[in-house]
């Protein structure tokens, strides 16, 4: 399946009209073909998602040469021996989830100050889960910017498959807030409209705008 224009058009609407701020569209195109991509980019959408460094590299190198407006987040964990690669082709990194990565990303320090970083928190403090646990969330953003000068914008979570996710999306908007930060990058497909009016600032969105992933 390639890109769906209409439900793009969708998302956008609501977000005219629900959104408290505005709301970028991250268009999670991990495990999609090039063609969907140039479709996606030929219907107005510029943030896209990756989960792999390697894919990522593949897809966007030439892309983010022919559109230097386009944006790329890395929505997945990245292992620490894949940092001075990522910082090739990434520009946002939602997924800073450990002190050991940080350090990692502190060898690269005058390429980590021009991109942005989420702190990706454990909301539902799941075992199969990385991230922050939720009482950890402030002192690890404080320990991100003041100690480490990484530009730590904002903060990330997934919740828990089974539960409803708008007490998670509250608790992350209230971690934010006690840490002084901004962005909230909450909701997916199948809960992005929730995130929306639970105040992010981020949707990730893959299935909803390019159909099930081919594995």
């Amino acid at each position: 399946m390639s890109f769906n224009k209409n439900n793009y058009e969708e998302i956008s609407s609501f977000i005219k009209k629900n959104a408290q701020k505005p709301v970028k569209i991250v268009a999670v195109s991990k495990n999609h073909p090039l063609s969907s991509i140039k479709t996606a980019l030929n219907c107005g959408i510029r943030v896209f998602g990756e989960n792999r460094v390697q894919e990522a590299t593949n897809k966007f190198q030439d892309l983010k040469n022919s559109h230097p407006d386009a944006e790329l987040h890395l929505t997945g964990s990245l292992q620490t021996n894949k940092v001075k690669a990522s910082l090739e082709i990434f520009d946002v990194f939602q997924t800073l989830d450990r002190e050991r990565l940080v350090k990692e990303f502190l060898k690269y320090q005058n390429i980590v100050k021009r991109k942005k970083f989420f702190v990706q928190i454990n909301i539902g403090k799941e075992n199969n889960k990385s991230g922050i646990v939720p009482e950890e969330g402030t002192e690890f953003v404080n320990y991100c910017i003041n100690d480490c000068k990484v530009p730590v914008i904002g903060l990330m979570c997934i919740p828990p498959q089974h539960e409803k996710p708008k007490p998670f999306f509250v608790l992350l908007k209230k971690i934010a807030q006690k840490a002084g930060i901004d962005n909230l990058s909450m909701g997916m497909s199948e809960d992005y409209k929730i995130g929306i009016l639970s105040g992010a600032t981020h949707i990730r969105v893959g299935t909803y705008l390019f159909g099930k992933r081919n594995q």
